[in-house]
């Protein structure tokens, strides 16, 4: 993160950086891309770096709301138009032993998902309720995605 950055700018800086790598590559068409975040207070927590990570940032989650939130960039390769979006979703966890910690750790499926966790996975054991855009917890806010694509005729 800038100084100053919130955790919003932060993600849709990180989205228009990749649109920005991927329009260069494809060079013809519309370029979709995402960043998605874990903020628990003044904390973001992208991906856990190994198992002990994970548990750190799991732990930290546990019994607390937290907000997910992507930035979502779309951008014409050729033109290089872009319009880029926000979406915030809260999540609330359930409190968690440290021994369901250690066993959804022990699956590997935290290592590659912010926060630790997939909640279109065994996640979804782990989180109690929700509030805004479920999609968007996955990491591609669709309905957002779907407004976005109406600008570049893509969607009618």
């Amino acid at each position: 993160m800038l100084p100053g950055e919130t955790p919003e700018a932060y993600a849709v800086r990180v989205a228009l950086d990749k649109a920005r790598v991927a329009a260069g590559r494809a060079r013809t068409g519309i370029v979709i891309a995402a960043d998605t975040i874990v903020v628990v207070g003044d904390t973001i927590l992208g991906k856990p770096v190994d198992a002990a990570d994970a548990r750190r940032m799991l732990s930290m989650l546990s019994g607390r709301e937290h907000e997910v939130v992507t930035g979502l960039a779309v951008m014409d390769a050729v033109s290089r138009r872009s319009s880029v979006r926000t979406s915030v979703t809260k999540v609330c966890f359930r409190k968690l032993s440290e021994r369901e910690i250690s066993a959804y750790v022990a699956t590997g499926e935290p290592l590659d998902k912010a926060g630790a966790y997939g909640i279109q996975e065994r996640g979804a054991l782990l989180v109690e309720r929700i509030e805004g855009c479920y999609s968007n917890v996955v990491g591609l806010p669709l309905s957002l995605l779907g407004e976005m694509l109406c600008n570049y005729g893509i969607i009618t």
